[in-house]
């Protein structure tokens, strides 16, 4: 019995060295639940971590939803621990940054898509609703990202005169408007279209113009000004 042990043992070292040499080699060539299966490795050495891996996989729907998942819910399926939903943490953690980089080299408005590909990246897959304020200067650089509130799953509480004083605050000349909406449909309600106006019209007599507000869901994103309704 220790020899089968042992056996294993050295087939999942093998296994491992030959997915890090693919890794090294070729990482666009990795499938899914190899990506997480290495990255779960690096938390949990001694463990033949792909049946976890694709187990993660098929309970958040791919790869999107198992990085977007908040820590609860991955300590939900068997064989997470908190060392191992931290390593899922600090992949999507890091993934972010690298589109939100993006969104910082040249001006929001003509950088439009890689502002798009950092919201859905960031906010199409999660389960609470959140309002945020893209900050920009005079030249229409972004220079603060901030959430401004945090909702249940179908509301969000959104104070017009905490958004426009944190505006004053940071020296904003423009504010870019955003939200999710968890359900997946990115169409605008009656209070989206509403609190986007209040915000518009409390900015305009200080010099802060709203570019847009964007309604960001799993299946797209909904720009108020280009629908005509700001």
């Amino acid at each position: 019995m220790a020899a089968d042990k042992d056996m294993r043992a050295q087939d999942a070292k093998g296994h491992r060295a030959r997915l890090r040499a693919r890794l090294l080699a070729d990482p666009a060539g990795l499938l899914d639940h190899e990506l997480v299966e290495y990255l779960l490795a690096l938390a949990i050495p001694r463990q033949d971590t792909k049946p976890l891996a694709k187990a993660l996989l098929r309970e958040f729907g791919g790869l999107p939803g198992l990085l977007n998942a908040d820590p609860d819910a991955l300590a939900r399926v068997a064989g997470m621990g908190e060392t191992s939903a931290a390593a899922i943490r600090i992949a999507h953690a890091t993934a972010i940054r690298l589109v939100q980089a993006r969104t910082r080299e040249a001006p929001i408005l003509s950088n439009w898509q890689a502002l798009a590909d950092y919201l859905h990246a960031d906010m199409a897959h999660d389960m609470v609703e959140r309002f945020r304020v893209l900050h920009l200067n005079t030249r229409n650089m972004l220079v603060r990202d901030e959430v401004m509130a945090r909702g249940t799953i179908d509301e969000a509480a959104v104070h017009v005169r905490e958004v426009i004083k944190r505006a004053l605050e940071v020296g904003s000349a423009a504010l870019i408007l955003v939200h999710n909406h968890p359900s997946g449909d990115p169409s605008p309600s009656r209070a989206d279209i509403d609190i986007t106006r209040t915000i518009v019209a409390a900015g305009k007599p200080l010099n802060i113009a709203v570019h847009d507000h964007l309604i960001v869901g799993l299946n797209g994103q909904v720009s108020l000004r280009a629908k005509g309704l700001i």
